[in-house]
């Protein structure tokens, strides 16, 4: 199967007639990362719930694994994982012994100690759950998702609460899950965490999909931009006619799509009438400009549709 994740037509309507999910389509492949992405209440945990199965859609078909994970629930549970935003443990248990609870639950579970090992928290196996940090509950999350050595693995905001340290190995550990085979649905709000770790990803805005892609795709319709300081008594206006800037405050500011081509030419004007670029500095749009631009567009068009509606009436 090529295809372990196939979203086609999905909705989500919940009483009162709001439509979380408003008729999506994706797949993911086998042996994938693939992050959902969106702003609060774009529809990515209505999303998620409905391929974990916790819920019927409303409209559309989704399959997990060949099944449908809400009719067919007992031929996908075993085969998945799934990491909610937030678990609920017995506070008096110590972490050791809500492993080895969860793993009474879990087909073919790990051993406790090999579980740990994976998420680091071994060295935490006799401390209670309510002496543990938000980072450590988090931990223990996700290693209770990875009990049942799951084809697919869901996680919700996996990152949440963790610091630095404790968020790139999450990230590594996640890697080495799909180096491995396993398949891997993430949501985030830490844009860093999606270009980092994605090998697609579909941004959500009001229960559509709105863009899809690698994070480079994606990305690719952002200009890059090179910033950086000229000497006093220098102004934009000495720089090539090609190499449009805005000025604010001292620093330069040159947005393109020919990166390459325009530092070239920056440089080798700098160099050739022997100006100083203090600052510098060069790089590609990230994930996050273009994650806001997407929102801010769609928001306008949003906007505007809801003025013509109301011009209409």
């Amino acid at each position: 199967m090529t295809d372990v994740i196939v979203a086609e037509g999905l909705r989500r309507r919940y009483s009162g007639g709001y439509e979380a999910v408003a008729g999506i389509s994706f797949t993911v492949p086998r042996g994938e990362i693939f992050a959902l992405l969106g702003t609060n209440g774009a529809g990515k945990t209505s999303t998620v719930e409905l391929l974990e199965g916790l819920a019927a859609p409303s409209g559309g078909t989704v399959r997990v694994l060949g099944h449908d994970p809400y009719r067919e629930r007992a031929a996908v549970r075993p085969r998945i994982g799934v990491m909610l935003q937030e678990g609920g443990f017995p506070s008096d248990l110590t972490v050791a012994e809500t492993v080895r609870m969860w793993a009474g639950c879990t087909t073919g579970a790990r051993p406790t100690g090999e579980a740990l090992d994976l998420v680091g928290l071994a060295h935490r196996a006799k401390v209670r759950i309510k002496q543990l940090s938000g980072g450590e509950r988090r931990r223990l999350d996700l290693a209770l998702a990875l009990l049942g050595r799951p084809e697919v693995l869901f996680l919700d905001e996996p990152s949440t609460g963790l610091d630095a340290e404790g968020r790139r190995d999450t990230w590594e550990l996640v890697r080495r899950l799909r180096d491995t085979g396993a398949t891997v649905l993430l949501t985030t709000h830490y844009l860093e965490e999606a270009e980092s770790l994605a090998d697609r990803l579909a941004i959500m805005h009001r229960g559509r999909i709105v863009t899809a892609g690698t994070p480079a795709e994606v990305t690719a319709s952002r200009p890059s931009r090179i910033r950086f300081k000229l000497p006093e008594g220098v102004g934009p206006e000495r720089l090539p006619l090609h190499l449009k800037a805005a000025a604010e405050g001292g620093r330069v500011e040159i947005r393109t799509h020919e990166l390459q081509d325009a530092l070239g030419d920056l440089l080798r004007w700098a160099a050739d009438t022997g100006v100083r670029l203090d600052g510098l500095d060069a790089r590609s749009a990230s994930l996050e400009e273009a994650f806001l631009e997407i929102a801010s567009r769609t928001d306008s068009a949003d906007l505007d549709l809801d003025l013509d509606l109301e011009t209409a009436r």
